[in-house]
């Protein structure tokens, strides 16, 4: 029979799991009574766990979200990868969290067990940066935190604007996305007192607080964030140079594409797919610069870089068909 310690931990585990559980089916997986998942369930919310009971005859659990973090239980895999993601946030430049990411490294450390600890230590991650032509700006989380947040509740955002060092007075603006180009993180935002759009360089702002009043966004011109950015950097970053330049949609976490981006725009769509846009000197060569991240693109536009994706695709499969005379003759008919 489980110590209560175990099955606290079991019964914690199995919240985690899913969204709702009923009394009777915790009782059954835990092999105990519907009085004993009651008692569990009142010692974990002691433990600062926020478990909301339903109601019915035979009652209902759900693990919500609380006013503060209680401990959290992992899986292997999970736990590998939680220290995988810190290592890589620790070593990043201008990321802002390197050091908090570094003190949560050791925490996570510290309560794993033997044979993860061995094998988190055989795997030594640290993010590389790309040269460029000028120094990442670091950025303090909490400013990046609250501009991101007065963006997601259309709050109108306050802030002191440091130019060139200069004493100005605070700015008002309408927040409408944050993001990264070229090494540096800026807000997109409609300035209430110039009555026109702007984009403010995140590492030079000092929220205040409160915010504002909530607003209606705004309509932004260039029909999407890709096209704003690029059209304001234009001549300022590689992207904005070339004569060939396109959008797409990468079955890829934003977060991964940035990694081995440095000239163009990524912006994220949900948890598991990013809008990407590129600049190249020639429409197959940004069709290929593409194709090299191997994941599943929808190209947004222009038309241009859908035609170079068919002819690489066409050119590719004259080079997979090999040496095989037949093969080649068939894909050229067809190409």
């Amino acid at each position: 029979m489980r110590t209560t310690s175990a099955r606290l931990l079991a019964l914690l585990s199995l919240l985690q799991t899913r969204r709702d559980w009923s009394g009777a089916a915790l009782a059954d997986r835990l092999d105990v009574s519907l009085r004993t998942v009651r008692r569990d369930v009142d010692r974990l919310r002691a433990l600062g766990y926020p478990i909301a009971a339903g109601k019915g005859p035979h009652g209902g659990y759900r693990l919500r979200a609380g006013t503060e973090l209680p401990p959290l239980l992992f899986d292997d895999r999970q736990a590998v990868a939680l220290t995988v993601a810190l290592q890589v946030a620790a070593t990043s430049r201008g990321s802002g969290v390197s050091q908090d990411a570094e003190r949560a490294l050791h925490t996570v450390r510290q309560v794993m067990p033997a044979r993860l600890r061995h094998r988190v230590d055989a795997l030594s991650v640290t993010a590389v940066d790309r040269p460029t032509s000028r120094p990442a700006a670091p950025v303090d989380a909490d400013v990046l935190l609250a501009v991101s947040a007065a963006a997601h509740a259309r709050e109108v955002l306050r802030f002191d604007y440091d130019v060139d060092g200069g004493d100005l007075p605070a700015r008002r603006a309408e927040p409408h996305h944050v993001v990264t180009w070229d090494g540096r993180w800026y807000l997109i935002a409609w300035d209430l007192d110039r009555d026109d759009w702007r984009t403010f360089r995140v590492d030079r702002m000092r929220v205040r607080t409160p915010n504002g009043p909530r607003f209606v966004p705004r309509p932004l011109p260039g029909a999407d964030v890709a096209g704003f950015v690029t059209g304001t950097f234009r001549g300022c970053g590689d992207a904005g140079r070339w004569p060939c330049q396109g959008t797409v949609i990468l079955d890829l976490p934003a977060a991964t594409v940035a990694t081995y981006t440095r000239d163009g725009l990524v912006e994220e769509i949900d948890a598991g797919r990013c809008r990407l846009t590129l600049g190249s000197w020639s429409w197959p060569s940004l069709a290929a610069a593409v194709a090299r991240y191997d994941a599943d693109i929808h190209v947004v536009g222009p038309d241009e870089l859908t035609d170079a994706f068919a002819r690489l695709a066409r050119r590719f499969a004259r080079a997979a068909a090999g040496r095989n005379p037949a093969r080649v003759r068939g894909l050229a008919a067809d190409g």
